[in-house]
């Protein structure tokens, strides 16, 4: 299966364990609440699906990469406890807590969150040492005398020994006390991923164009060589990185990452090309609704890859612009939200209110970090929506007025935040009107026409923006490119028939 499917079966996995039946107890009881066995390639996001899964469900997440600990660690340390048998004491060895075990405690202490996900990368790769209690603690979910808290569950990550020469093998008693599931690489995917985290239009149009290139291991005289998913991910970071900075990405930074020499030099290129074509092609002055006729006839009379990558520099430009305006509509729901609250308090002073729920903001962000809900997207949004009820708050801080005139001078700051969005929201829409009259003049109804349909309902935050805002011409040729879709599906089934 691929990583969105493995995400859902944990999710359900995750949900069926914490679920409870009429009297409170575990639906499925613990001895059969088996644990995750992940297998799959390096790089696919076996560690991303864990984050997303931890922030969407609300539950604690602890990860550990196994190869980093020793016995003693992972089991503790022993020391001699005093016993009394049959009325003669005696010496008895017990462990102090496994680290492992004592991260999860130290988890629930910080955040009061009671369930998660214990997650253990490279299980497959841990030493002779250590394996027989990472087996029993896969098999019995203890270390030693210490066991996991209820609530908890345990997914191991492994790659097949294919991808690693130093995984052993899970023997048949160890595997058939686990849920397993195997991961394949799937750009399709991958690419809805890198779509919903604004990854650099260069990587995503490049695989569109190269989708061999996506993810490759291969064995050569130096040694293993690879291109995998977090590398594009990670170069994709660099690159955004470096052209904030005018520095210019060579294929020696671009082989850091993608550490296949061919398929480095191969984008370093095409990232040349692509830079190329937006000066080239006035990609700016399309969408600005100003672009030269000669921009036109030259694009028409590209070969096809060529106007696969300016249609990818546009769809870039479109999804950055559709990502602005859905972030700052996200903001200005959750100060609605946190006005409402202020609102609803009066007429206790706002002044006095305010702090209150900012406090709880903070709380809730830090909370959130320390159970390991990193997702990248909700961290940004309350960070947001802290730092402007900041600025709310020293504005009341300086306000002499009522309660009443301090809730008129908050919906004056909030007003400052909804006309942002509304800017954002007409320019994105211009843009996607100035895009589509350059193609309809430039080729008409046309393969590449289809495919910017295509492309536009596939992005995550390109579909968000047409379906919250409208675009008049995405849903013409939406309407025509169903239109043809069904005339073919008809016509298929007459000529079976």
């Amino acid at each position: 299966m691929n990583i969105k499917q493995a995400k859902e079966q944990i999710r359900n996995t995750l949900r069926a364990y914490l679920d409870r039946d009429a009297l409170g107890n575990p639906r499925i009881p613990a001895v059969r609440q088996r644990p995750v066995l992940l297998m799959g390639p390096p790089g696919i996001g076996k560690t991303q699906i864990m984050e997303q899964i931890a922030a969407e469900e609300n539950v604690g997440l602890v990860s550990y990469t196994i190869t980093h600990h020793t016995r003693q660690s992972a089991i503790g340390l022993p020391f001699i406890e005093k016993r009394v048998y049959d009325g003669v004491e005696r010496s008895v060895t017990e462990y102090t807590m496994s680290e492992i075990l004592g991260s999860v405690y130290a988890m629930m202490e910080r955040t009061g969150i009671r369930e998660g996900i214990l997650f253990l990368d490279e299980i497959n790769c841990v030493s002779e040492t250590l394996a027989p209690m990472m087996l029993q603690f896969l098999q019995c979910k203890t270390f030693g005398n210490q066991k996991l808290p209820e609530g908890w569950l345990i997914v191991a990550a492994g790659n097949p020994p294919e991808y690693n020469r130093s995984v052993r093998d899970f023997d048949v008693v160890t595997l058939d006390r686990v849920k397993r599931i195997t991961v394949e690489e799937d750009f399709t995917v991958w690419k809805e991923y890198a779509l919903r985290r604004g990854l650099h239009g260069a990587v995503i149009s490049y695989l569109d164009l190269k989708k061999e290139n996506f993810y490759r291991i291969e064995n050569s005289a130096e040694g293993m060589q690879f291109a995998t998913a977090r590398g594009w991910e990670d170069l994709s970071e660099i690159l955004y990185a470096y052209e904030a900075l005018g520095i210019a990405p060579d294929t020696e930074l671009a082989v850091q990452y993608i550490q296949l020499p061919a398929v480095a030099r191969d984008f370093t290129n095409y990232y040349a090309l692509y830079n190329k074509y937006r000066e080239v092609y006035h990609i700016d002055d399309i969408l600005a609704g100003r672009a030269p006729r000669l921009t036109r006839t030259e694009f028409a009379a590209a070969p096809f890859d060529e106007k696969l990558a300016v249609m990818g520099l546009l769809l870039s430009r479109l999804s950055e612009a559709s990502r602005e305006t859905r972030r700052q509509d996200a903001l200005c729901a959750a100060l609605y939200d946190t006005l409402a609250g202020v609102k609803a308090r009066l007429p206790e002073a706002p002044a006095k209110t305010l702090p209150e729920i900012l406090a709880v903001r903070r709380e809730t962000l830090r909370r959130a970090s320390d159970a390991g809900q990193e997702d990248r997207e909700q961290k940004s949004l309350r960070q947001r929506e802290i730092n402007c009820l900041e600025a709310y708050e020293m504005a009341l801080a300086e306000s002499s007025a009522d309660p009443e005139g301090q809730m008129d001078l908050l919906r004056g700051l909030f007003a400052a935040e909804t006309e942002k969005r509304e800017a954002l929201a007409g320019e994105t829409g211009r843009m996607f009107e100035s895009a589509f009259a350059f193609l309809e003049e430039a080729v008409g109804p046309s393969q590449e026409l289809v495919l910017f349909v295509t492309e536009i309902t596939a992005g995550f935050d390109t579909s968000w923006f047409v379906g919250e805002f409208g675009c008049d011409a995405y849903f013409r040729h939406n309407r025509e490119l169903l239109f043809d879709e069904t005339r073919r599906s008809i016509l298929d089934r007459l000529t079976k028939a």
